[in-house]
């Protein structure tokens, strides 16, 4: 019978490897007590090349890259253990690596001079099967009780009806066993889940249940611990996890077949949101030194926590998540949390987001009110760079744009976050052209126009070596951004100084009656462009020239 390496637990895995190690290696391996600090070694064995450093971690779930903590934890160790200038690092775990964690240990050796390998599952059962013995020693107590739930095990599975009978019997008997708590349970594959569930409303109070978590901060990155801290300090309504290696124990305190001190366990803090009625009101507003009003926004409260050291505000702003944590202790500064996703929203909301971030970002005084009543308060710190700064500007500029244009097409569409540089341009253009703007077009520094054979002395004088002012009508001027057209409507391409470059072949092919279907070229003088506006803008009297598209690394065209 093999070892049932998910479900034996931490300190079985290391006795287990340990053993291992020692039939390998013939008792040259050593393993080393961590109470006072392994230093990054749990199994050393002195060969003849060198040390080679074993590290035993139980993840039977494997250290895929949404277990940041466990990553880091490894990280750690090895680099702990790079200390001692090992041959070689192994390091030991109860699971079948993927690709990405195979990559990622693989990764630790890049500058190293030391060796980096695995013992992953299917190394642990070769080396237990070359020694049957061993093995067998380990497994004893799993095969027999096996052999004596064999029998019932036949009796459930027989049929599907009495399974259904015997699992609610089993809940009746789980009932039982207290009169304030039960479990309720679920199976998942090979994994039972228990929930503990109060069985009256007044559970808490007549038989109280208390859980007391002891933490590994070492094993903890910056991340996890602000996580942890929020969650538990200040209530906030989010789901942290830490792993088996941060938790050092979970003591659980309540009726006597409760009460349990455990380790090697992963703790998952799930609160359960409080009722809030959707239509509670939240502001944040923004005030500059002299106390002026500079930017208010009103959204809706989503909750309102408390935890050891402070409360927490949650509230949602044009969609986008405000957080703020207000310390007990009034010396300590309030913290301000914002969190928003452009994906899927219209430019005139994606706008108003990115305003609140912009005013978050330059920082400086806010007050937040629920329902009309102050609830925290403080001064922010600056915390953009002029590269943060440039960007947002940069994005805004691209969403007003885009929301003018819109409107005026009458055509509305999620903001496309990717898009190309020429599509940047063109929608810049658009927007100053809706606005009743001229500007020098970058894609016509000459006109092509095909002669239909009728001569006559303006269309020689158009043709003439002297610089004619002209103008073209175009019906459906169209710009695409992120796979979306949009219809501007007709527009004129104009410029006041225009010769035709092949304007004397043209006259002559007139005069002999040879100018139809003849391509004639017009270009503006010293270089420059046509102009373009829109046909449909009314008349401000303002004389038409091209104004500067103002776009950060674009060059104007002449």
């Amino acid at each position: 019978m093999a070892i049932d390496w998910d479900h034996i637990g931490q300190v079985a895995f290391d006795r287990h490897v340990e053993a291992l190690l020692h039939r390998m290696y013939d008792g040259m391996a050593i393993a080393v007590n961590g109470r006072g600090g392994d230093q990054g070694i749990d199994i050393r064995v002195s060969t003849d090349a060198g040390l080679r450093i074993f590290q035993l971690k139980y993840h039977p779930d494997g250290f895929p890259g949404s277990y940041r903590g466990r990553r880091t934890a490894i990280k750690k160790s090895f680099l702990r253990a790079m200390q001692h200038e090992p041959v070689e690092w192994t390091l030991v775990v109860p699971c079948t690596l993927t690709e990405s964690e195979r990559s990622f240990v693989e990764k630790l050796a890049v500058g190293r001079t030391a060796k980096v390998s695995v013992m992953d599952r299917p190394a642990l059962d070769n080396g237990f099967a070359d020694h049957p013995s061993l093995e067998a020693s380990f497994t004893r107590d799993q095969a027999r009780e096996a052999a004596r739930d064999f029998g019932r095990e036949r009796a459930l599975l027989a049929d599907g009806e009495d399974l259904v009978e015997r699992v609610r019997a089993l809940g009746g008997r789980a009932d039982n066993i207290d009169p304030d708590w039960t479990w309720d349970f679920q199976r998942r594959g090979d994994t039972v889940i228990q929930t503990l569930r109060a069985q009256h409303a007044l559970a808490h109070e007549v038989s109280p249940v208390r859980l007391s978590l002891r933490t590994r901060p070492e094993a903890m990155d910056a991340g996890l611990t602000a996580a942890f801290t929020r969650a538990l300090g200040f209530g906030t309504a989010e789901e942290v996890e830490l792993p088996p290696e941060a938790v050092a124990s979970l003591a659980v305190d309540g009726p006597e077949w409760l009460s349990k001190t455990v380790s090697d366990v992963r703790v998952i803090w799930q609160p359960v949101l409080d009722a809030v009625r959707s239509d509670t009101g939240a502001e944040i507003e923004f005030r500059d030194a002299e106390g002026m009003l500079t930017g208010r926004y009103a959204g809706r409260l989503i909750a309102q926590r408390s935890g050891e050291l402070g409360a927490s505000v949650e509230a949602d702003i044009h969609g986008a998540r405000l957080q703020m944590l207000v310390p007990f202790d009034e010396s300590v500064e309030g913290r301000l949390r914002y969190s928003f996703d452009l994906d899927g929203r219209e430019p005139a909301e994606a706008v108003k987001v990115l305003r609140l971030y912009q005013r978050i970002l330059r920082g400086g005084s806010f007050r937040i009110t629920i329902a009309d009543t102050c609830v925290g308060s403080g001064e922010l710190a600056a915390r953009g760079t002029e590269e943060d700064n440039a960007e947002v500007e940069k994005l805004l500029l691209y969403l007003s744009d885009l929301e003018v244009v819109q409107h005026h097409c009458e055509s509305y569409f999620p903001a496309p976050l990717a898009y190309s540089g020429a599509e940047r341009i063109d929608l810049r253009i658009a927007r100053l052209l809706v606005g009743g703007r001229c500007v020098a077009y970058r894609s016509a520094r000459t006109v092509t126009i095909t002669l239909n054979g009728l001569d006559s002395p303006v269309l020689r004088t158009v043709l003439g070596a002297q610089p004619q002012c002209l103008r073209f009508t175009h019906p459906d001027y169209e710009v695409s951004v992120g796979g979306h057209t949009l219809n501007i409507g007709p527009v004129h391409l104009f410029h006041t100084r225009v010769t035709a470059d092949n304007g004397q072949q043209a006259i002559a092919a007139l005069g002999a009656g040879r100018a139809a279907d003849m391509e004639v070229v017009f270009r503006p003088e010293d270089g420059e462009h046509f102009r373009l506006y829109l046909a449909d803008a009314p008349d401000d009297s303002r004389p038409l020239v091209p104004v500067p598209l103002g776009l950060p690394g674009y060059t104007d065209p002449r």
